[in-house]
């Protein structure tokens, strides 16, 4: 699909998913830890025609040092065996200019950018400059904090080096609470990039949401009603000794069973079951709707004590105007309808309000505390 993209100003011409059935799916190890290892996995992700792709961690961005960074560049050897053996195309992360260069001269089909990469702005430049002239399919994940912003200038950046095979992974966010995720999926995100990128792949990491075996079907299924193109979960022929995020890792067969209890079909009418699933998605969301109208109510509070102290008015007149202005405009940037995003804003304005309200009047009545004599 060739397009002028007006949101972006990027051209694409997304190859990754033309030659797959929906949903593409890519699988392998969290981390290249041996020939063996690699091979092994692949061989019984070959068992399963659903499987498209073959990923592995090369190079592992960590915390703290100390901790398995990854095998390097003989890693990429054992990645090309198996593409010899299996005729999977491959894929690994790339963090800067030597991992690109190394990643191409051993053939690797498909890169990534990975979220700790896509939220520095000169990491991802070096790898959009590594890959000048350079014709491959690049995915890009979305940055670890939620700024949609970041996710986009990557792919900007990407294309004005000469990529127009261009893909999304949403790997989800870190946020002050991610329970029960390893990383909080904001689903709502998918809409937004959705609308800010029309036409780009948008594929979906459980894994790294889920970041526990038992949540990956319920993720991956909700993923998939959302309308992702495909998604990418890691597989290990043995987890539980996985050098990197062993509890995220399924084996092949373990593969085969959570896609076995997918539903796989985008166009399919919806089950009771798809239908309980996207209602307990809706509960998720109202709920944390409503905690964060929660900490909004407690600021408010706060706002109105500080009022109180410094005799100012309750309404400032320029302070909402700027505040609806700004809101209507991201409502406008991700789709939501303005009029809707109007109405909410003026209850909560109304509810904030009255907070403030309780607030100096219960200082004005409360009895005054006799000085002590």
């Amino acid at each position: 699909m060739s397009s002028n993209n007006s949101n972006l100003n990027i051209t694409t011409d997304s190859k990754i998913l033309k030659s797959s059935t929906i949903p593409t799916l890519i699988s392998g190890p969290c981390s290249a830890e041996s020939e063996e290892q690699m091979l092994q996995t692949a061989r019984g992700l070959i068992n399963d025609h659903r499987v498209h792709i073959f990923r592995a961690g090369i190079w592992k961005p960590r915390t703290r040092p100390g901790l398995f960074e990854g095998v390097g560049r003989v890693g990429l050897e054992w990645l090309r065996t198996v593409k010899q053996e299996t005729g999977l195309p491959t894929a690994v992360e790339v963090a800067n200019a030597q991992h690109v260069e190394e990643a191409l001269e051993y053939g690797v089909d498909i890169l990534w950018v990975g979220a700790r990469t896509t939220v520095n702005p000169f990491s991802v430049q070096e790898v959009a400059d590594a890959l000048q002239g350079v014709d491959i399919p690049v995915l890009v994940k979305n940055p670890v904090n939620p700024d949609i912003q970041l996710w986009l200038g990557a792919l900007e950046r990407l294309n004005r080096a000469g990529i127009t095979d261009l893909g999304l992974i949403h790997r989800g966010f870190s946020t002050p609470n991610n329970k029960p995720y390893r990383n909080h999926p904001k689903w709502e995100t998918i809409q937004q990039i959705r609308s800010l990128a029309p036409g780009i792949p948008l594929f979906c990491d459980p894994s790294h949401i889920a970041g526990r075996r038992d949540l990956l079907e319920t993720v991956s299924q909700q993923a998939l009603h959302l309308g992702v193109d495909g998604l990418m979960i890691e597989s290990h022929i043995n987890p539980d000794v996985a050098l990197s995020d062993a509890s995220q890792q399924v084996t092949p067969e373990g593969l085969t069973k959570l896609l076995n209890a997918l539903d796989l079909d985008h166009e399919h009418v919806a089950s009771p079951e798809q239908l309980q699933d996207l209602r307990s998605l809706i509960d998720r969301l109202d709920h944390d709707l409503i905690n964060l109208l929660f900490l909004r109510s407690d600021v408010s509070k706060r706002i109105g004590e500080y009022k109180r102290a410094n005799a100012l008015d309750i309404f400032q007149a320029g302070r909402w105007k700027e505040l609806v202005e700004d809101r209507v405009r991201l409502a406008n940037e991700v789709g939501v309808d303005e009029g809707f995003i109007r109405a909410i804003l003026d209850a909560i304005h109304q509810h904030s309000i009255g907070v403030q309200n309780e607030v100096i009047n219960a200082a004005a009545t409360s009895p005054k505390k006799e000085a002590i004599k």
